[in-house]
């Protein structure tokens, strides 16, 4: 599990790169990288997307491949590992979390 929510902070930080004001390419590849590295693709994948920013970097637009690349990564991650990683917290362990507080302790 620890991979994947490795994996999902990094679609994160990509993200946050492509939406940001500073949408840093070389950023951009390192998330990539990373992520493809994580998911052990095979090496004609990550020379394909190495490839892919190349081009990014000559057109200044970031290639399509690339965002369903990322995208297609994000789809295949569980939703409780993704939450995980963003921070979120699900209602039901807030539920017990506040069912366990004793009124008299306020």
């Amino acid at each position: 599990m620890a991979g994947e929510v490795y994996q999902a902070q990094v679609l994160k930080n990509f993200f946050d790169t492509i939406t940001g004001t500073d949408r840093n390419l070389t950023r951009i590849s390192m998330c990539v990288v990373t992520l493809a590295k994580l998911r052990s693709e095979d090496p004609a994948k990550v020379t394909f997307l190495l490839d892919q920013m190349r081009k990014s970097r000559e057109k200044k637009e970031l290639s399509i491949d690339i965002l369903d690349y990322m995208v297609d990564a994000a789809v295949a991650l569980e939703l409780d590992i993704v939450q995980t990683a963003f921070g979120v917290t699900s209602v039901r362990q807030l539920t017990d979390e506040f069912g366990s507080v004793s009124l008299d302790s306020f």
